[in-house]
């Protein structure tokens, strides 16, 4: 039962996360390892790593978000739930080429709503760490609203897309074709692609032993 963050609690709640993350979860219990290093990339508010912690016991999950506000609310969920397999939340900034430098291989890598928040650059560096960092076999899931063909699927998405890229700085849903390949160029293969509540997509991907390549699973 998840605990509700009391008035002055560093916790915050983010509507989305607690919309998404059992269906997340869901999808995370089938595809993850049963046991290893679970990285979580922009872990935002915490309520992700502490589902996915209780439903997950054999990883032992790393949360990571750029924000030291974010970080405060991560500690301040994991120390509500008592979640003994995370550990205490790191500064780590994806979008900066040579990130996955200082890491840790991982079995798991996990990023929720991202990818529409960065640019295409930093989107490219992400996917280059994950596939640097992502131990023979390992799995990274990508959750979140992407573009298909270019287009968004919604009204609601379309006027979000459009909101977004308004702020000329960038940012934008990317599209799934161009995301797929941009992870596959780096060596990981793409596993499954799997449509979510909200229009959202989870992708998952594997690194290959070889590291080159792409192969679907039946």
């Amino acid at each position: 039962m998840t605990t509700l963050p009391s008035e002055g609690d560093a916790c915050r709640s983010a509507p989305a996360a607690l919309r998404n993350r059992d269906a997340i979860t869901r999808e995370l219990a089938r595809l993850a390892p049963a046991r290893g290093r679970a990285l979580e990339i922009a872990s935002g508010s915490g309520e992700h790593v502490v589902r996915f912690a209780s439903a997950l016991p054999g990883l032992r999950w790393y949360p990571t978000d750029p924000d030291p506000a974010q970080r405060a609310s991560i500690a301040a969920w994991i120390a509500a739930e008592g979640a003994a397999n995370v550990e205490a939340p790191r500064a780590l900034d994806v979008s900066q080429p040579g990130w996955a430098r200082d890491e840790a291989p991982a079995d798991l890598v996990v990023a929720v709503n991202l990818l529409h928040l960065i640019t295409q650059p930093a989107m490219q560096a992400a996917l280059k760490g994950i596939a640097e960092l992502l131990a023979p076999g390992g799995i990274a899931v990508l959750y979140g609203p992407f573009l298909r063909d270019g287009e968004a699927t919604s009204d609601g998405d379309a006027a979000f897309h459009a909101e977004l890229t308004s702020r000329g700085t960038g940012i934008g849903y990317k599209d799934v074709v161009d995301v797929v390949a941009t992870a596959v160029r780096q060596g990981l293969s793409h596993v499954e692609t799997v449509r979510m509540p909200a229009n959202n997509l989870l992708l998952a991907f594997e690194r290959r032993p070889d590291g080159v390549g792409s192969r679907e699973r039946p």
